[in-house]
């Protein structure tokens, strides 16, 4: 059996360097083998500096710039920014249908996005409201709404999503071996320079490893099938890596 490759697939996240952090590795790795990616950004990263000579909207246009040029080492060139207030999303019907409206327009057989269930990570991280917002929204617009041809109209023709991947989840069930590519993944994340220097760069790779159990490079997800694939589209190899004998 073939490895499980996508035609389309979106991903919707909260922030710029959200998708960097989590799934650019796996996005790179299905660019390269014909899928077409579209990014969603909620917010633009418009809180997200430290440095009193930025205002809000000086450092959006600084975030997306970024962005965007890290996309593109993805194989990515279409991203949607919906310039929602970072620090201020919440899981709202009008977030939720400009979730719908974006995938009615691009019509993704995957949307990889942020698992909505985590509130913190160990003892040193509490998960950003942002990202749970954001998940909570998308996994509503998917199922059931964004197929359904009844509810909002206006925002396009309906359109199923055939699975969703989660990053981050708890119990990932997924691995996407992304050592073709995880120098693309880091360097794509180093395009986000106002947020992210060398350290955090080696900590992505290390995690990368770590998800591979240091036999590869690996991205985790939990993934949802809402449409059942095709037999011939099953993975050969998705399952957890095995750990090195003792």
């Amino acid at each position: 059996m073939s490895e499980f490759i996508p035609t389309s697939a979106m991903v919707i996240v909260a922030h710029p360097d959200d998708i960097e952090f989590g799934c650019a590795g796996t996005v790179a790795h299905w660019t390269r083998r014909g899928c077409r990616v579209v990014y969603v950004l909620a917010t633009s990263g418009n809180g997200g500096t430290h440095d009193p000579a930025y205002t809000r909207e000086s450092i959006a246009v600084l975030r997306e710039q970024e962005q965007t040029a890290a996309a593109a080492l993805c194989g990515v060139t279409e991203v949607e920014y919906l310039r929602h207030q970072d620090g201020e999303v919440i899981a709202s019907l009008t977030l939720r249908k400009d979730f719908i409206r974006m995938i009615r327009k691009h019509k993704p057989q995957v949307v990889i996005t942020m698992d909505p269930s985590q509130l913190y990570f160990g003892s040193d991280y509490i998960n950003h409201p942002d990202h749970r917002a954001v998940g909570t929204a998308a996994l509503d617009a998917i199922a059931p709404v964004a197929a359904m041809p009844l509810m909002y109209p206006e925002l396009g023709e309906a359109h199923r999503v055939h699975e969703v991947w989660l990053v981050m989840h708890p119990t990932p069930d997924t691995w996407v071996d992304i050592s073709d590519v995880l120098d693309t993944k880091l360097d794509a994340l180093r395009q986000h320079k106002s947020q992210v220097g060398e350290d955090v760069v080696k900590m992505v790779a290390a995690w990368a490893r770590e998800a591979g159990h240091g036999l590869i490079a690996a991205e985790n997800f939990k993934v949802m099938k809402l449409v059942a694939r095709e037999p011939a589209a099953e993975p050969a190899a998705q399952n957890a890596p095995e750990a090195p004998a003792a």
